[in-house]
């Protein structure tokens, strides 16, 4: 039995949510346009910041039901810019509103969840890192998946926030070789 990715070593809710959602494949539309939410929130800041804070995001936007988010507009903007369990960024916040219609035409085009894991073969990325350091920031895919949604009109999504995603939805298995979550979420393979 290894030791855990080095990300994950500092305190007991990053060590938990490393352990049980961290690579874990997700193929709920809302639930991948969720973490794609939170991981665009978390753009200059650090997830762990953004992890404290998540119970508090999903209070705020309605459980991050896309459908509900879409409809709004400023008088919203400006009550979130009032939350301090938040981060309180007005373009995130009005990027987020944006994001839903996105989602909303993607979801009704095809499913976002289809969309999204087309891009893999429906199968995760089966990586074989052996250190932190071989792991990368951004890839090609991600930089290509980012292009695509900011086509669409999709906010905050650069390629590395895509590959951040990626990884924590399981399109790729980033677990690090000797890290015991490696092989657990290798066997979660649809």
């Amino acid at each position: 039995m290894g030791e855990i990715c080095g990300w994950a070593d500092s305190e007991a809710i990053y060590i938990d949510y490393h352990n049980t959602d961290w690579g874990v494949p997700e193929y709920d539309s809302r639930a991948l346009w969720e973490k794609l939410i939170l991981d665009g929130f978390q753009a200059g800041l650090s997830w762990i910041t953004i992890l404290k804070k998540r119970e508090n995001f999903r209070k705020a936007f309605e459980g991050f039901n896309p459908n509900v988010i879409a409809a709004w507009g400023e008088d919203d903007i400006e009550r979130l810019l009032q939350n301090p369990g938040i981060v309180r960024h007005r373009g995130k916040i009005a990027g987020t509103i944006a994001n839903a219609r996105v989602w909303q035409s993607i979801e009704q085009e095809q499913g976002f969840d289809r969309y999204l894991w087309d891009y893999v073969g429906g199968a995760p990325i089966q990586n074989a890192w052996t250190s932190l350091s071989e792991v990368p920031a951004y890839t090609d895919l991600s930089t290509q998946i980012s292009k695509d949604l900011k086509k669409r009109g999709f906010k905050f999504c650069g390629p590395t926030i895509v590959y951040a995603f990626m990884q924590a939805v399981g399109m790729v298995n980033d677990h690090i070789v000797t890290c015991p979550c490696h092989e657990k979420v290798k066997k979660l393979v649809r």
